[in-house]
């Protein structure tokens, strides 16, 4: 009918009833001064919160951040739903989410209190600690924690990426973008997220005032790497070089040899890629606090040379268990290191003919890779275990892992990206080998049922 209300709204991405609505509004009518005024500014957050965050955001002005706690459990009945969102091991108190029909309420008379950049501004400035915090925890070894955290308050994080949406001009915002999406950088290189991670930074990157800072640029230029594009990482490595020699970043520089060896072995430059991957070993130091570790350092010379000096990829990873052993006095083990020396290991052992050796060190890579959410770790892995199974006569099995690996490329990656050569050195030949063989409606039929069970059900297969 005419003049009606609608029935419902769709309020951030989902549909909210005006029932609901309108029980929102009567539950915040009910509410007493406080509690509608902490209401209003729990309305920022774009996930879960607990505690210590809504203190932080929320406790300043009328609203003391030492009365925060109290004024939380009374409304909490009132407005919040419970969470169960903490990950092993994790300590901490209970944890809310505002539904969305609360949530309109309290962002509309927040508007009209004229209070809402204040609380973005705290929000913001919550983000860029709990960006940091994750960051440090990957580095001393607490890597799947890092990236639960970094998951779990990404819709959050999300928000503060995005500098259009400051209450300043996005000009005095962009540098707390930046440093959460450079913080989050073993979330988007390590974990996964590329294209993600990429988005992001390239946003916030374009509405930089200024030069950019060197360990943005460097995070850029490896985004484009492991995005299949390593000509579009070349000018921003270029880039981020002079910022760091401006600036006297000796750790940036560090990760800009890293990079660069990187792109090397990508390329298929294995003996250019490890001179790199020593000069990064010469600067990044003993006990890096952000970016690639010592480790995969290690790791990486153990692949520059693990199919041509088996002797010299064998003193990379000496040292890797070296170099680690120093490091886990104070932290954990390189977990994303560690994928990759597996993987370097099973190489010299199918090299020297000991195939379920080198099968268990491949699957050892793929799980671990799995596990942190490497797409382009899990598949090189598995074409490596693909090959061995090959070796070992068992053309279905590998049959399995490579309909696995090509299902996950192409739901993760464009059609565009290429694989480095270092992994489809190794694919190319076990496609020659199944060539003839897939003619054969049974191996065709592994094909498709390795798509069907995916990399996470044949990871566990012995």
């Amino acid at each position: 009918m005419a003049g009606e209300p609608p029935e419902y709204e769709v309020l951030w991405g989902e549909p909210v009833g005006s029932g609901q609505l309108a029980a929102a509004e009567e539950g915040y009518r009910a509410a007493g001064p406080a509690e509608r005024l902490l209401w209003e500014r729990l309305s920022v957050f774009e996930g879960a919160f607990d505690r210590r965050a809504v203190e932080e955001v929320c406790g300043y002005g009328t609203l003391a951040s030492a009365d925060v706690g109290a004024v939380l459990d009374r409304l909490a009945h009132l407005a919040l739903l419970p969470v169960d969102d903490l990950f092993d091991g994790e300590d901490g108190g209970p944890r809310h989410w505002m539904p969305h029909a609360m949530r309109a309420v309290g962002a509309r008379r927040l508007t009209a209190r004229g209070d809402r950049w204040a609380v973005v501004t705290h929000h913001r400035r919550w983000c860029v600690k709990v960006a940091r915090r994750a960051a440090e925890w990957w580095q001393r070894g607490r890597q799947v924690d890092a990236r639960d955290l970094a998951l779990r308050e990404l819709p959050d994080l999300a928000a503060a990426m995005d500098p259009t949406t400051a209450p300043l001009g996005p000009g005095d915002e962009v540098g707390a973008a930046l440093e959460i999406a450079v913080s989050l950088w073993f979330l988007w290189l390590s974990c996964g997220r590329i294209t993600e991670g990429r988005t992001r930074l390239r946003h916030a990157l374009s509405l930089h005032p200024g030069p950019p800072p060197a360990r943005a640029l460097w995070l850029a230029a490896f985004l484009e790497l492991e995005s299949g594009r390593p000509e579009d990482a070349d000018p921003l490595l270029v880039q981020a070089w002079a910022s760091a020699v401006r600036d006297g970043d000796e750790r940036c520089l560090g990760l800009l040899a890293h990079l660069r060896g990187s792109i090397a072995l990508y390329q298929g430059r294995a003996r250019a890629a490890a001179e790199e991957f020593r000069a990064a070993l010469a600067r990044i130091g003993d006990a890096p606090g952000f970016g690639p570790t010592r480790e995969a350092c290690w790791a990486a010379l153990a692949l520059c040379f693990s199919r041509t000096d088996p002797e010299a990829a064998q003193e990379a990873l000496d040292q890797l268990e070296r170099d680690g052993a120093g490091r886990r006095t104070w932290a954990g083990r390189d977990l994303f290191a560690d994928a990759w020396a597996d993987h370097a290991r099973a190489e010299l052992l199918a090299w020297d003919g000991e195939r379920e050796r080198a099968a268990e060190h491949a699957r050892r890579a793929l799980r671990e890779h799995l596990r942190l959410g490497s797409a382009v770790g899990a598949s090189c892995a598995a074409e490596l275990l693909a090959r061995i199974r090959l070796l070992d006569g068992s053309p279905d099995r590998a049959a399995h892992l490579l309909g696995a690996v090509d299902l996950l490329r192409t739901s993760v990656f464009d059609t565009s990206y290429e694989p480095a050569r270092y992994c489809t050195a190794v694919r190319s030949r076990s496609d020659a080998a199944l060539s003839a063989l897939l003619d054969d409606p049974a191996l065709r039929e592994a094909y498709e049922e390795g798509a069907r069970k995916g990399l996470f059900a044949l990871s566990k297969e012995r």
